[in-house]
């Protein structure tokens, strides 16, 4: 395993690159984001070179794949979209005292801390369709008002038309992203 390079910002090309060397891969090479770490699993008969071009090649894919996003709203501007959703699907309740965009959540879309009204958002939802976004700010704003999944959390979101289809969405979009795949059919 080695580090050939190393950076630190959410950007791929400037992530921290670990190589994973495998004597059981034979051909194929991945990638994934991990922890801030940019690992790149290659087959251990590489030479330097093959490594050195395949590096390059995967961070200039996990870049395209990861950074080709619209500019994020600022807390304000999130702020206005959480309280036009709360009025129009929440009777007003549940908007929150903070929101804002994060980069350290790689496992959870966003996430809600009940106790001080705040908000965070996954930088892995920008880019997403507007009502997929709305759909994730809504659940999180019911989780200000309901902290459990339980039946009275649910139904808080039955107003919101497009509650089934966001989530069919996520659930695609974490399986893909899961396994690294970009969307185009001939790779599978």
């Amino acid at each position: 395993m080695t580090r050939p390079e190393s950076g630190g910002s959410g950007d791929p090309a400037r992530l921290p690159v670990e190589v994973r060397r495998s004597a059981r891969r034979k051909r194929t090479v991945s990638a994934d984001i991990r922890d801030g770490v940019l690992r790149v699993s290659i087959p251990g008969h590489f030479s330097p070179s093959q490594e050195r071009q395949w590096v390059e090649r995967m961070v200039e894919r996990m870049s395209a794949k990861y950074l080709v996003q619209p500019a994020a709203e600022d807390e304000t501007a999130l702020r206005r979209r959480a309280e036009s959703l709360a009025r129009q699907y929440l009777g007003g309740r549940g908007v929150p005292a903070t929101i804002g965009w994060v980069t350290n959540q790689f496992t959870r879309w966003a996430s809600a801390t009940p106790a001080h009204r705040s908000i965070r958002l996954s930088h892995r939802l920008q880019g997403m369709p507007e009502w997929v976004v709305d759909y994730v700010i809504l659940h999180e704003m019911a989780h200000l008002i309901e902290p459990s999944h339980n039946a009275a959390f649910w139904n808080l979101l039955t107003s919101y038309p497009s509650t089934g289809t966001a989530k069919a969405f996520l659930d695609g979009a974490a399986f893909a992203a899961h396994r690294n795949l970009t969307g185009a059919p001939e790779e599978y």
